[in-house]
């Protein structure tokens, strides 16, 4: 099904010598100028549109797919049925993704500011900003060249937005320094005050003060509903690159690496470091003050309570290496009378 024009407007069409050239790719049969006008997944892309494949299981929708031409592997090519077209490229699923992209370009600012905007005259707001309905910029803000801030959005005071943020519809940011591209999808809450309290003689609840800020590198993109809480006394960090899905929590001073990627609804609690390119499933979390090393893969649904090295992978609660928890479980199936579990395919 190619994408609906009412929500995905397309671009310039492309030939398929073109499409090969976004991919990185390398064009294999068909005619070179044929034009291609969207994109498509296997069992139903049309003789114009372009496809991919990255995953075997997937094989046998070769045989049946009209597409104009199928992005896939070096090692996958021989598989193609005689008189397919393929665009050869070792990163197959990137390269149909900058083909897409091609077609369909994320669509720029449109520069104005509604007439429903609150925007204070403090602020500073740089050239081509585009600034929804509703939106509220707060006093000694700075909006970057190029950025767009989204219906019913809030830039607190003194927040500072890079060229070319997008903050989604109902986002927040207070306490916040931002670089360049950052993207805050609808929802997401930055800067807010972290979980931190101490406890009374008498038994209340006393409201630790939150003093440090976020810090936001170059194309961090926070998911819908995610929230980043301010640091405490030091500052809450997110590297370069870094990606969280929707409904992640990350707690007060918590640092990330450049290019992590933390799926729904990971918790990580307050004073947590994270080396670059730490990966985390969906449901895992991670307790206080842990340090993870640089390109650590934790398994979805696990709970992290202690430091983990370098390059690690880990799953289970409390997480361990991963080859112990499948041993452990393999144990516990043995215990309860249970066959081993099949692996899979």
């Amino acid at each position: 099904m190619a994408a609906d024009p009412r929500f995905f407007p397309a671009g310039s069409a492309l030939t398929l010598a073109e499409a090969a050239a976004a991919a990185g790719g390398e064009l294999v049969g068909g005619d070179p100028a044929l034009r291609i006008t969207g994109v498509g997944p296997l069992q139903s892309a049309g003789a114009t549109e372009v496809s991919f494949l990255d995953n075997r299981r997937y094989l046998p929708l070769l045989a049946d797919s009209r597409a104009a031409a199928i992005v896939l592997a070096p090692e996958l090519l021989a598989r193609l049925p005689e008189g397919r077209v393929a665009i050869v490229t070792k990163q197959a699923y990137l390269g149909f993704g900058r083909i897409a992209r091609a077609l369909h370009p994320v669509a720029p600012p449109r520069p104005g500011i509604h007439p429903t905007a609150a925007i204070d005259a403090a602020a500073q707001i740089g050239a081509g900003v585009e600034v929804g309905p509703f939106a509220v910029i707060e006093a000694g803000a700075e909006i970057g060249e190029g950025c767009i801030i989204g219906p019913h959005a809030v830039v607190g005071a003194g927040v500072v937005l890079g060229e070319g943020c997008r903050i989604g519809a109902h986002a927040s940011l207070s306490h916040c320094i931002a670089g360049r591209f950052v993207v805050l999808h609808p929802g997401a809450r930055v800067g807010q005050e972290g979980f931190g309290f101490a406890v009374t003689p008498e038994g209340r609840f006393e409201t630790m003060p939150q003093l440090g800020r976020v810090l936001l590198e170059d194309f961090v993109e926070i998911g819908a509903n995610a929230c980043v809480d301010r640091g405490s006394q030091s500052d809450t960090v997110l590297g370069a690159g870094t990606r969280l899905d929707n409904l992640v929590q990350i707690g007060h001073n918590v640092s990330t690496g450049k290019g992590c990627v933390l799926v729904a609804h990971v918790g990580i609690a307050g004073s947590t470091r994270l080396g670059n390119g730490v990966q985390m499933g969906g449901q895992s979390g991670v307790a206080g003050h842990v340090e993870i090393g640089d390109r650590v893969q934790v398994a979805a649904q696990s709970g992290v309570m202690s430091d983990v090295g370098p390059g690690e992978i880990v799953g289970g609660s409390p997480a361990w290496p991963m080859r112990e928890t499948l041993r452990a479980f393999a144990a516990l199936r043995k215990l309860a009378g249970r066959p081993a579990a099949k692996p899979a395919p």
